[in-house]
């Protein structure tokens, strides 16, 4: 194992406990993928880490101690993460949830989902991607009640993004549960598998009614998961907006598998901030909003990033909001700190008043370096509007 020196402003990071390694931390070294040991500039032992390419920085350091790599390390790590998950294993209302999420369980780079029978691997750079099969074989010793697995590659310079990988290989699509809804899913289809676990807090505070006998609008929808999730919870009606297409079929399948009628549940496909200005047109208005947009977003007429415009969806969401509505302010952009999006949310309102309901971040199952602010990226913020 190579040995790398970091500076004396990188070891204070470290001693933090901020884990994930950026460019600016390790010049003049030798970027290949690789593990290392990370010594001080005066040749002190400071822990193991590995050095790879990924979307954010440059690798991770992984302990503090000497470790390999090996089979016995990561099947220590499974069996730890899914200790932690039995209140998930117990719950007979949920069956999809996350096994092993990053540094939050001592390994950045890399996740693994459950849906029901089958895991999903998600490999976020190509040092985890060439030990998959060390890793995976040490998953299957801990996990063998798993049916079968996929991988996602989520990084750059392979020519494929989904693959099933072992086991049974799941139907093109079946249905999961969370909180007690059903919702469909597929395992092979690109990136996305049709439901984003990370919410599943926030549904369930929609299925325990929070917008009961309520409508309800949910902007940037993807799958229409919040809205079935507040049609079990007695939600009056909903409506979902997406830009894509095959967001309609994908959203009238949650609806199918709860056999809910979809008479008053409409599907739109349309650009957010054309549909604010639609509704506005034809007087229509909500009783609840919710606000999910993805970090940053292009089309034919603007950018959206959620650093610089989010308060423009809270100031156009206030236009069609009815009197004592509730807005649902969500972001996953881990660049935004919660106070940035706090300030991005009272510029949407210019003063208005506003109480806040309930405020989430990632559930327990997406554990997080509780460390670094940044790890724990998703920020949600359920506002009831003053009169």
């Amino acid at each position: 194992m190579n040995r790398i020196r970091v500076s004396r402003r990188v070891e204070k990071k470290l001693a933090k406990g901020l884990v994930l390694l950026e460019a600016s931390d390790l010049t003049d070294i030798d970027l290949t993928d690789q593990a290392v040991e990370v010594l001080s500039q005066d040749g002190k032992f400071l822990g193991t880490a590995y050095l790879s390419q990924q979307n954010k920085g440059i690798g991770w350091f992984i302990s503090k101690e000497k470790v390999s790599f090996d089979q016995a390390f990561f099947e220590a790590l499974f069996r730890k993460a899914k200790e932690t998950r039995k209140p998930y294993y117990q719950d007979d209302l949920t069956t999809a949830f996350r096994l092993f999420s990053q540094e939050g369980d001592g390994f950045g780079g890399l996740t693994v989902d459950l849906y029901g029978d089958y895991a999903v691997f998600s490999w976020y750079n190509s040092f985890v991607y060439q030990i998959r099969k060390l890793i995976v074989k040490a998953f299957k010793e801990v996990f063998p009640e798993v049916l079968g697995a996929y991988e996602k590659i989520r990084f750059k310079g392979l020519d494929y993004e989904s693959a099933h990988i072992y086991g049974e290989e799941a139907p093109d699509y079946f249905t999961v549960l969370e909180n007690g809804v059903l919702y469909q899913v597929f395992m092979n289809d690109g990136l996305m598998t049709g439901i984003f676990l990370d919410q599943h807090e926030v549904r369930g505070s929609l299925v325990d009614g929070l917008a009961m006998g309520k409508s309800l609008l949910n902007m940037f929808s993807y799958t229409a998961a919040f809205s079935v999730a507040a049609a079990m919870g007695g939600a009056s009606e909903t409506t979902s907006v997406d830009l894509a297409k095959r967001s309609r079929e994908l959203s009238e399948a949650h609806f199918q598998a709860n056999g809910f009628s979809t008479d008053n549940h409409r599907f739109i496909v349309m650009d957010v901030f054309e549909y604010f200005k639609y509704a506005k047109r034809k007087g229509l208005t909500y009783d609840v909003i919710v606000l999910d947009p993805p970090s940053f977003a292009r089309n034919k007429k603007q950018t959206f990033s959620v650093a610089k415009d989010y308060h423009k969806l809270i100031s156009q969401s206030l236009e069609i909001l009815n009197p004592g509505g509730i807005i649902i302010a969500s972001t996953n952009a881990a660049n935004v700190s919660c106070q940035k999006f706090t300030e991005q949310i009272d510029k949407g309102f210019a003063g208005r008043k506003y109480q806040i309901l309930n405020q989430y971040g990632l559930p327990a199952d997406f554990a997080y370096n509780k460390k670094d602010e940044s790890s724990n990226y998703l920020k949600v913020i359920s506002m009831k509007v003053s009169r």
